[in-house]
């Protein structure tokens, strides 16, 4: 596998939490750096040493609502 892509949302009670598409890996943080970190000890725990991903993909998605006025 050459890559990896993951959706990182922020939560609604704070911090973040990232899933893998294709793949079932999911993680959560309270900052990003700490999810960065925690992603990778993820796709680490998931794949065997000689299958993981060379590239982590990270898809930030944020949510925003608008109120008519």
């Amino acid at each position: 596998m050459e890559e990896i892509i993951f959706v990182v949302e922020e939560s609604p009670d704070g911090g973040y939490f990232a899933r893998a598409l294709g793949n079932s890996i999911f993680t959560d943080a309270d900052n990003i750096p700490e999810l960065k970190d925690n992603i990778r000890d993820a796709v680490k725990c998931h794949f065997e040493p000689n299958e993981e991903p060379k590239i982590i993909n990270l898809h930030f998605v944020k949510n925003e609502m608008l109120a008519i006025a």
